[in-house]
Order: structure tokens, then C-alpha cells, then sequence
């Protein structure tokens, strides 16, 4: 990080892997009156939890935690079970028995906010939003670096100018697929994400940028996960 740059914040994404039934009502509950409360007591705010609409594996509740500091991250689940109204309120959840868990797994990935774009935007939450989530898989770490430069050199402006609402980009340092970096929009409906696309797609900016060799596509992209979500009652996000 150059010396000008900005301190850049620590995500973690977590997914809560669910059958439908009577744990998706259990972990909602956890997260909304147990976690979030909790994961703000420690400073990790703004807290997002979000529904998985279109994807594999649903249902799958997503939640997304912004710190400025990584070892609020790593010592989370540590420094939770010193928190007394949090275990009271999450006992249901921890305790679930094997008969009738509260989920089927979780998993985590660890990763760092572009320096281009070192701080969590977060839409307005009282206006309807849906998301997207997009992890780009890359071949190589030269290929991944290529990449994250070239939203750095004029991508970030692309995704302004075709309106679309960014909320984080993360380099990921811990997780499945690496290398990867994911990063998540915003949009009012499924109208507005396809229209801002179409306006993207269409860019003579974006169009000349995807044309240079050193970021042509197919090269640096190896695999798109994409994912629409819709923000839970209770996300902060």
C-alpha cells in the first residue's frame, strides 16, 4: 500500500448452508438477535445478511462482516463466548442437537478491500435493493493481479457512469478457489441490474479497456460466479 492510500477494511463472507425447514427460522433468528447485536458490540458494523435468489444451494444465508482491524476478525468467535447476552440469546442455536441442527455447514473466506476502493459502501437500507455477488476465479496469480488492476485503471469509473451501486470489491486471502477477488453491486430490481449492464456492456470506456492485451478477458478470468441476493430483514447492508 502506497503511503497515501487509504487503510483498508477486512471482510469476511460467510455462508450458512441450510435444508428448508425449521433451521432456517433457527439461524435467522441467531443472526438477527444474537450475532449482529454482538458482532456491533465488537465494532464490526455495518453488519449485512442477505438471502441467496438465484444460485446453487439454496437456501444459503450469506453475511457479510466489515472490519478495519484483522484480528477483530480472527478472534470473533473467541471473543463472542465472553459475551454473556450473546451466548443467552444465541443458546438455541449453539445448543441445537445433532437430531435437528440449525445448519448443515458454514463456510468462511478472509478477504481485503482493494486499495482502490478501501471502505464497505453501503446502499440506502430503507430503499428497496437487491445484489449481486460476483467472484471472478482467475488461472494464475499473475492473471489474478492483472485483474485487480484493471478494475484500478478505469473500471471502478465504468461501474459509476453505468449507475450501478458498488458496495465492495475484496482480494481474497483466505478461501475456496483462490485465486479469486469478489466484489458486490446494488440495484433497486432485476430491471435496473439489466440495464446497467446493457450500459456497460456498451461502453466505449469499457469497451477499449477490455480490448488492451493486458486485460483481455478470457486470459485473466479462468470462472464468473454469480449471484443474486435480497438483503434479510434484519442486514445492515
Amino acid at each position: 500500500m502506497s503511503p497515501t492510500a487509504k487503510p483498508r477494511e477486512f471482510y469476511e463472507i460467510r455462508k450458512y448452508h441450510m435444508q428448508t425447514g425449521p433451521q432456517t427460522k433457527l439461524t435467522e433468528s441467531y443472526v438477527a438477535d444474537a450475532l449482529i447485536p454482538a458482532l456491533n458490540r465488537l465494532g464490526i458494523a455495518p453488519v449485512g445478511a442477505f438471502h441467496l435468489d438465484i444460485g446453487p444451494e439454496t437456501p444459503t444465508l450469506y453475511v457479510l462482516l466489515p472490519a478495519t482491524n484483522l484480528e477483530t476478525l480472527a478472534t470473533t468467535r473467541l471473543r463472542l463466548t465472553e459475551d454473556a447476552v450473546f451466548m443467552k440469546a444465541a443458546e438455541p442455536f449453539w445448543t441445537a442437537p445433532a437430531t435437528a441442527p440449525a445448519f448443515q455447514r458454514v463456510e468462511s473466506s478472509l478477504l481485503i478491500a482493494f486499495e482502490g476502493w478501501p471502505k464497505l459502501t453501503p446502499p440506502d437500507t430503507k430503499s428497496k435493493r437487491i445484489f449481486q455477488l460476483r467472484t471472478y476465479e482467475s488461472p494464475s496469480p499473475a492473471a489474478h493481479v492483472r485483474k485487480v488492476e484493471m478494475f484500478h485503471h478505469g473500471e471502478f469509473e465504468i461501474f459509476q457512469s453505468s449507475g450501478f451501486g458498488q458496495v465492495f470489491y475484496g482480494d481474497t486471502l483466505i478461501g475456496p478457489r483462490m485465486p479469486n477477488l469478489t466484489y458486490m453491486l446494488t440495484f433497486s430490481d432485476m430491471n435496473h441490474l439489466n440495464t446497467c449492464w446493457d450500459k456497460f456492456r456498451n461502453d466505449t470506456a469499457w469497451k477499449k479497456l477490455s480490448a488492451d492485451p493486458r486485460y483481455a478477458y478470457e486470459p485473466i478470468v479462468s470462472n464468473i460466479t454469480n449471484l443474486v441476493l435480497s438483503p434479510a430483514t434484519y442486514s445492515q447492508v
